[in-house]
């Protein structure tokens, strides 16, 4: 379905009956990244959302439409026209940032909160200006060097190197889902939710006062150390780190990543 969100034309998917289950993407994701999981999570009320910039859900020219106090905003507009009072939500990294923004504005609106591979930002505006420079950098090599080039770089990050080792069928799938991305909506988007433009949530995490699932990869060894010193900020925390596993847990391990999510939510 289409909805026009605050001036925005969003793409949101909604499959089955049940408990509401909000799951985001990631940066260079969409809707589709979930669709594999739609089996496992078939008691639930699933509702995936193309992000702002990305898949389906337009991608204006101004990057300030896309920051994080923005997007929660526009977050909360889709809560409501979808009558969620109540709702799961999880995110993946970028959408998992975002998902704990908004937990944090509206915790009356989430039941549990699933933090896949996600922090709460930089903790040092230090640390925020050298991301933001990287990320201008980025946002500036897509605009000039095209999509294509710009995912040809993406992938090959030490980030994902873990992914090099999934099915050849998999990874191809996978790029064909990242190239259907729009170059503006990712060059606003590194501009706008890039973790240098974030403001840090590390001093509030203390009064989240609702269940939360930190899953991590045991192969990405920095969300690892970031979902430690979360664990011991969260009041009702639950950690699990994923064996075989890199910063994209539910792609490199799907199973595990949906049994995990569904014994936290019926727990």
């Amino acid at each position: 379905m289409k909805l026009t969100i605050r001036g925005v034309s969003y793409h949101i998917e909604t499959f089955g009956e049940g408990i509401p289950l909000v799951l985001l993407h990631g940066f260079t994701g969409s809707a589709e990244n979930w669709h594999p999981f739609l089996d496992m999570f078939s008691h639930y009320k699933v509702i995936l959302v193309d992000l702002i910039g990305h898949g389906l859900t337009d991608s204006p020219s101004e990057f300030e439409r896309y920051i994080m106090d923005e997007s929660v905003k526009d977050l909360h507009v889709i809560f409501e026209e979808l009558q969620l009072n109540k709702a799961i939500l999880a995110g993946y990294s970028m959408g998992g940032r975002l998902a704990l923004s908004y937990a944090g504005r509206h915790p009356e609106r989430i039941d549990k909160l699933v933090l896949e591979s996600a922090s709460p930002g930089l903790k040092s505006e230090a640390e925020r200006m050298s991301r933001r420079v990287n990320d201008r950098k980025l946002s500036q090599f897509i605009k000039e060097q095209g999509l294509e080039s710009f995912i040809d770089f993406w992938e090959n990050i030490p980030l994902f190197a873990s992914q090099k080792a999934l099915p050849g069928d998999v990874q191809k799938n996978l790029r064909s889902q990242r190239l259907k991305n729009d170059e503006a909506g990712l060059a606003n988007s590194l501009l706008g939710m890039g973790t240098g433009s974030q403001k840090s949530l590390w001093d509030s995490l203390d009064s989240l006062e609702i269940p939360v699932l930190l899953i991590s990869g045991e192969l990405d060894e920095k969300f690892c150390g970031i979902a430690k010193e979360m664990k011991d900020l969260i009041p009702l925390p639950t950690f699990i780190k994923i064996i075989g596993a890199g910063h994209a847990v539910h792609v490199e391990q799907p199973q595990i990543f949906g049994r995990i999510v569904n014994e936290f939510i019926n727990t």
